[in-house]
Order: structure tokens, then sequence, then C-alpha cells
């Protein structure tokens, strides 16, 4: 098979949770084992960091393991979902597995994974620890797919685990409350490994300490001791006023990333006391630069200027809430907001919190999860929110740019695969570069 054939195999045999919603959640860790016991127990060549929690894995995940990179490690780095490419899944110093790999890894192994009938996670994690071993990585930053203690991820026993903060998102799996969300999070922590909590409420936090009491995890919670002060836009980033570091640049954009920041450097000084060298030199640098270091994108990412166009990849209340806020508090001749849900997130939640300002394109990624870009407008009115509906994302993007002027500002955002789309499209556009 094509690469390209292979990746469409994945998404035929194992649908991923990003195109088929809860159809691809598998409970529980009997296949991931057998998977693991197949490999040879790959994540056993290899020490690993944990990252679980509602929002902002993505971001302190992929700034960890550029400041690890920058420290001279060979740095492992597992994340979802994608948003062009199924290879960003797996990166080792913020380069894709190969194409190769993946045609391999699939042809020599399917028949022995075909009969266990995987999810496309458990096949996904597989490869990724499959593949982190072959290239002796000094070390894997790992992140949860969807909760903690069953998530596939959860067979290794890191050096530390990091939970950024518990909101409510994937209630049908995990719980219909926050303490409940939090129990399941909480499943990463181990036996005596420290755990870095990111946020937490007064309901979280006893979560949180009781079951690392129970297995006698060492356990700090970075918001009593914030290592940021301050914060400030600077660029498209932020620059921090840090308690150890003084000033310090941050290269992603949005009001989210000031409690990432915080949880991020609580996390660098616990891998300090594991034994990682980590220089301030790299610290600042994995910071500045873990776009270009990590290839992360979507994270208050600028498109173009003239007028400034900007995407965000969060798509869940606790997400939203943070984008809503930057959004009100940018100033513009028009505020133009391209923007489409999934249907089994808490939409009238998500609408109640967006600006009313705004006109807004609603439309729909190319999936199978994606609300009707009709049955979103609909919905919208009743929130004062108002606007036309368009097929593609593309195609919203595009009218939104038409009737800007360049001191309008364009937001596109409300799902992963509203963005994943638009980054796709304007990737084949000619002469862009993003």
């Amino acid at each position: 098979m094509t690469y390209d054939e292979t990746v469409t195999y994945l998404f035929n045999c194992a649908p991923p949770f990003q195109q088929v919603g809860g159809a691809a959640y598998k409970e529980g860790l009997s296949t991931t084992l057998a998977l693991d016991r197949h490999l040879g127990h790959p994540h056993r060549k290899f020490p690993t960091i944990h990252i679980a929690g509602t929002n902002g894995k993505g971001s302190t995940s992929h700034t960890i393991a550029a400041i690890l990179q920058e420290s001279g490690y060979k740095v492992g780095l597992y994340t979802s979902p994608h948003l062009i490419d199924f290879r960003e899944r797996i990166r080792v110093n913020g380069i894709p597995a190969s194409k190769e790999y993946v045609v391999d890894f699939v042809g020599k192994h399917k028949e022995f994974f075909e009969p266990l009938s995987p999810s496309f996670f458990e096949l996904t994690t597989a490869m990724a620890f499959s593949f982190f071993a072959e290239q002796e990585v000094d070390v894997a930053v790992i992140e949860t797919g969807l909760g903690g203690r069953l998530d596939c991820t959860n067979i290794i026993t890191p050096k530390l685990s990091i939970i950024t903060n518990i909101s409510l998102d994937h209630t049908q799996f995990l719980g219909n409350t926050v303490e409940e969300i939090a129990a399941e999070k909480a499943g990463i922590i181990k036996a005596g490994i420290p755990v870095v909590i990111g946020e937490a409420t007064e309901a979280t936090r006893t979560v949180f300490k009781k079951k690392a009491s129970e297995v006698y995890a060492p356990i700090s919670f970075a918001e009593d001791k914030p290592e940021i002060t301050h914060s400030e836009p600077r660029g498209n980033g932020y620059e921090y006023t840090a308690e150890r570091y003084g000033k310090l640049h941050g290269e992603l954009g949005g009001y989210c990333q000031e409690k990432n920041a915080n949880t991020i450097l609580a996390a660098i000084e616990k891998l300090k006391e594991q034994g990682f060298a980590i220089s301030e030199n790299a610290l600042r640098k994995g910071f500045t630069n873990v776009c270009s270091l990590t290839g992360l994108m979507g994270r208050w990412q600028k498109l173009m200027e003239n007028p400034i166009a900007v995407c965000d990849a969060g798509h869940n209340i606790g997400g939203i809430k943070y984008i809503a806020e930057q959004l009100e508090a940018i100033r513009c001749d028009r505020l133009r907001i391209v923007f489409g849900m999934v249907s089994d997130k808490d939409i009238a939640a998500v609408l109640s919190m967006m600006p009313k300002n705004a006109e807004y394109y609603f439309t729909q990624a190319g999936i199978k999860r994606a609300m009707p870009a009709e049955e979103l407008k609909e919905k919208a009115v009743r929130f004062g929110l108002e606007g036309n509906a368009y097929p593609t994302v593309h195609a919203a993007f595009r009218a939104a740019l038409a009737e800007s002027g360049n001191d309008d500002f364009i937001f596109v955002g409300g799902s992963c695969f509203v963005v994943a789309d638009l980054l796709a499209a304007l990737q084949k556009e000619q002469g862009w570069t993003g």
C-alpha cells in the first residue's frame, strides 16, 4: 500500500474518534496490552512524561518537548488529533514519523492486530511507542487521548505526570461532574511518581489529593506558588514575568497561555529534580520557538495580516471561555467569526459565551460529527448571533475575507476540525506559507 492508502486503511479499519465520535471509543486496556506484548513492550525502552487534562494538553506537551529538545535530548512527542497529516501525531525532535514507517508498521503487524479490532487510538499509540523505541529517544512526551485511567497511553510509568485542568467535556464517557472527570484524569497518577496539577478547583483538588495520597505520589499544584507573576501581549505571543527567570517570551498566543506557562514552569522544576539537565537558555528558546521546534499549529495562530486572521483549535467550554474573552477585547472595525462545531459538544453553552458584536460565518468541517451549518446558524440566533451559513470552512473563510476591510479581524474556530479544514485548504493554495 502507498502512504495515502495506508492512512485510508487505518481510518476505515478503525475510525478515529475525531471522525465518528463515541462509536470509536473503546474502554479498557486489554487490547493495548496485547499490542504492547506483541511489539515487545516498546514503551519500557525510554523514559516518559505523561500529560492529561481537558484543555492545554497540546500547548503544554509541545512546549515541554521544545524545551527538552533545546536541552540536547532526543525527544519523542505523541499528541492528538492531527490537523493536516496523520504523522503530526508522532514526532521525534519535531520531525514526523516517515511515511515509510507508517506503511511498514501496518503491513508488518496488521495480520496480528486485525483480529483484535483495536480502536484507531490504540493502534496509533502502539505505533508511536514502537517508533520511539526504534528511534532510541532519550525521553517521550505522551499526551492522553481521552480521560486518563482507561486511556491506552496509561500503560506507561512516567518520570512525571501532569494534569493541566478539568472542565466538562466528553461527559458521555468521563462523567457528568468535574469531580467524576477529575477522577478519570487522576488515573494517570502512579505510585511514587510526582504529579503536577496546573489548575484546580476546590472540588477537583480534593479528588487529586486523595488519589495521590492513596498511591504515595508527591503532588504539587502550580497555582499555589505561581511562577508567572504577570503577562502581556507581545506580537502574536506573550511576554511573561516569571519568578525565577524574569522576562520570558512565549511564542503562543491566546489568553489561556498564561495558565499553561505556569503549569509548564512548575513541571520543568520537577523534571530538574528528576535529573533532567535543563538550562535557562534552553527553556527560553523552547518558549520562544515552540512552533518551529515541534510543528505545533492552531493555537491562536496568525494566518495573515490586513485584515488580521487568526485560528484557534479551542473547542469546548473551558477553551472557548478564554477565546470569547479575547475576542471581546479585540479593537477593530468589524469582528468576523468563521465558526463551526461538532454535534456532541455543549453547543448552547458555547454559543452563549460568543461575542454578539460580530458577523458570523457558520460552517461545518468535513467529518460526520460536524453540526450542519444551517442548524448551527438556527441555534445561534437564539443567542443573538447573526450571520450566514456556508457548506465548507474554506467557503466561509473566503466569504469573510471578501467582505473584510484591512482593519477588520477574522477569527476561525469552534472546533479543531474547522481549523484543520482551513489549514489544509490554505496549504493547497499557491503562495500560502502560514
